[in-house]
């Protein structure tokens, strides 16, 4: 597959000893979330930050960006509005293709900046937002190396059933989500905390009390905390 991904925003901050990379959301775009997540880049140390933009114009935006369609496998978006989560879950198994898809384009962008900076994959970090969010725990659970971590801001396991039978890793995962989402409903994180164990994972959860569907100065603050953890961690390896 052709490199897909042409644009993106770097942040150095000293000697890049880790990379960071940040996916932004659905109608979203490199530029946007970069500025958001200013307070997290402004708490890290010896690290490349990247912000990819993805290659896909969003089918309901046309200035905005998509990793993957969400319309091709829930033309209504159904599954915001169902009753049970079950049933919103089973929209996310629908969407399997997609992020296969999405993996087959991101992963050789990832495996060519860890090159970049002669890193491994235990020094790699992946972040993301809602859409991106759920890319980020895909591709890191699809990845043959484990990770050092991945971050979820507001987003789901997805596709978990896929994901049961063909994760080829368990890396350390934070899952951040307001108890108040208005998009990607809040139960979504018990959910994907109870599966991302089963497959083996070690998961933390932040919930923030009131919180919408939104990457806030608390999240960031404690996404760099969970990072900076990481980094202490392993500094000696």
């Amino acid at each position: 597959m052709p490199d897909l991904i042409t644009e993106e925003i770097v942040h150095i901050k000293g000697y890049p000893k880790r990379l960071v990379i940040f996916l932004h959301g659905y109608i979203d775009s490199s530029e946007a979330i970069d500025k958001t997540i200013v307070p997290l880049i402004d708490e890290l140390d010896d690290v490349a930050i990247h912000v990819p933009q993805s290659p896909f114009m969003c089918e309901i935006h046309p200035n905005k960006r998509q990793w993957y369609s969400l319309h091709r496998f829930d033309p209504n978006d159904d599954r915001k509005t169902v009753p049970t989560l079950k049933e919103c879950v089973s929209f996310y198994e629908k969407m399997a293709p997609g992020y296969r898809e999405a993996f087959d384009y991101v992963n050789p962008y990832i495996d060519h900046c860890l090159e970049e900076y002669q890193l491994e994959d235990k020094d790699l970090y992946l972040c993301g937002f809602s859409q991106g969010a759920m890319l980020a725990i895909y591709i890191s659970l699809m990845r043959e190396k484990k990770i050092g971590g991945c971050i979820s801001f507001s987003g789901i396991l997805a596709p978990a059933k896929y994901l049961a039978k063909h994760a080829q890793s368990t890396p350390d995962i934070l899952l951040i989500h307001g108890n108040e989402d208005n998009l990607v409903r809040f139960e979504a994180q018990e959910f994907s905390r109870k599966n991302l164990q089963k497959l083996g994972c070690l998961v933390e959860t932040y919930v923030v009390e009131g919180g919408r569907h939104r990457v806030t100065e608390e999240t960031l603050s404690v996404a760099a905390k969970y990072l900076n953890s990481k980094f202490r961690e392993t500094a000696g390896e």
